[in-house]
């Protein structure tokens, strides 16, 4: 059964902007949908701030939960609405904001204990946070906050609201709520997850149609505008255009809310992740993005793409143990952008042909599976981090945890060996690595402490790690 629902509340054009509510539309299912449910069955639950970048279905599901849970919904849309901006003018008060609502729009209802206040696009006014603690102590309505960008001026909203807010960090759909909208359920998740516990591999048939079903996932990422049209249409026809007019758009926030001279410093770095990608060492080289770039120069850049979720930086560690935090040069990383996708819709003319027409990426191949690596990693929970041992051929792309443990992961565009996981795995100078993953095209496998599974699986890793059922042992 595919796992969409039509919804009477949004309609979505193809550039992913919200539009009129002229036509029903195909609800993806979403994660963020339980922790909504979860959030309201607390009793002692605290106004709730969902950050994440443009269009990545934050309206669409907090809209869509508010309806179908509270009698009254009152919705601010900061941008669309700016006279809103208004209701701060007598303080910070529960009391005094709804008064002032209502003396905007006398129709609107305020029934106690079944009422949502949603404040949408609040990077555009921050201010309103600071309203939180006071609904909390209030204790008649609930309030849900939402915006693009919020990473930006976050810690104006942290210092704000701190201790009387929950945060939820949204992006684009993951690999599990695709097959979702795929029309596959939780019976599936638990069985990729089982052969991966079992390192029992999958037959013919579930490769060719999962390493499928994740290329398609690859081409069209997760933005819910692309893969609700291929949902409808059952084809990529549209698709292209959709992702890059989402590019055009988030171009267009960066010349909206980044300062002077840096709007161009920013376009400049987004504009190089691919290229830097495709090249062996993906090290992200500021020296390439302009003539005369330094790093002191980009390096705010950098910082600003990621609080706005563009991208992700993953940092090189000083040495391949544990603990993580502080063992690493942040004057050294890769980027990788936050939804695959949206990296195909940049590549040039005659990758897009071969990758759509001939399932083939030629340079870009490394790069593409690295970024969904990244995209499943940080979409799980994970930091990222790599490992360049200096005057050395030594180089690990990914670096899990558990509670004692350090895993290199290696992501093989190729079936080729895993020499890099072999010298970590048995050198007895990191103590902290007892075995490693493998990513590869290939199937599920164990050989010499090295577990081996399907770039499908990328997803289901922390989940394996954290259920603790497999035992290399076992496999001896």
């Amino acid at each position: 059964m595919i796992c969409v629902e039509k919804i009477p509340h949004l309609l979505y054009n193809h550039s992913g902007k919200k539009g009129v509510n002229v036509m029903a539309e195909l609800y993806l299912r979403r994660k963020i949908d339980r922790f909504l449910q979860l959030w309201k069955e607390d009793d002692n639950r605290k106004p709730l701030i969902v950050k994440g970048p443009r269009q990545v279905g934050k309206t669409e599901s907090l809209l869509r939960f508010a309806k179908a849970n509270y009698q009254s919904v009152i919705y601010i849309n900061f941008v669309e609405e700016p006279k809103y901006k208004m209701i701060l003018e007598d303080g910070y008060s529960a009391e005094d904001i709804i008064k002032n609502i209502s003396r905007i729009d006398p129709s609107k209802r305020f029934e106690t204990g079944n009422t949502v206040l949603f404040f949408d696009e609040i990077q555009v006014f921050s201010q309103i946070a600071t309203s939180l603690k006071f609904f909390k102590i209030d204790g008649r309505f609930d309030v849900i906050c939402s915006g693009s960008l919020l990473g930006i001026n976050y810690r104006q909203i942290e210092s704000n609201s701190v201790g009387y807010k929950t945060d939820y960090t949204m992006s684009s759909l993951d690999f599990e709520e695709f097959l979702w909208a795929k029309g596959y359920g939780e019976d599936t998740i638990q069985d990729m997850l089982r052969h991966m516990e079992n390192f029992q591999p999958f037959n013919q048939l579930e490769m060719n149609i999962y390493s499928g079903l994740f290329l398609d996932y690859c081409i069209l990422g997760g933005m819910p505008a692309v893969v609700r049209q291929y949902i409808e249409k059952g084809t990529f026809e549209g698709s292209l255009e959709i992702q890059r007019q989402l590019l055009e758009d988030y171009k267009e926030d960066i010349r909206k809310y980044a300062d002077g001279v840096d709007q161009t410093r920013i376009i400049n770095v987004f504009d190089q992740i691919p290229n830097q990608l495709a090249k062996d060492n993906k090290k992200f080289q500021i020296s390439k993005v302009a003539h005369g770039a330094r790093f002191k120069d980009y390096r705010g850049c950098i910082e600003w793409l990621r609080d706005a979720g563009i991208v992700q930086i993953c940092y090189c560690l000083h040495s391949p143990e544990l603990p993580l935090k502080g063992n690493y040069d942040d004057s050294k990383f890769k980027l990788y952008f936050f939804d695959t996708g949206l990296f195909v819709a940049m590549l040039d003319e005659e990758a897009q042909d071969d990758l759509r027409a001939n399932k083939n990426l030629n340079v870009y191949k490394g790069a593409l599976y690295e970024n969904m690596v990244a995209e499943a990693f940080v979409k799980s929970g994970y930091s990222l981090f790599y490992y360049k041992k200096d005057d050395s051929t030594l180089e690990e792309d990914f670096f899990v945890r558990t509670a004692d443990q350090l895993l290199p992961v290696e992501v093989k565009a190729t079936r080729g060996t895993a020499k890099t996981l072999r010298t970590l795995i048995s050198s007895g100078s990191y103590p902290d690595i007892q075995c490693g993953i493998k990513l590869t095209g290939g199937n599920v496998g164990y050989s010499d402490n090295i577990m081996t599974f399907p770039y499908f699986c990328a997803f289901l890793l922390r989940d394996f790690l954290k259920r603790g059922k497999y035992s290399l042992q076992d496999q001896e």
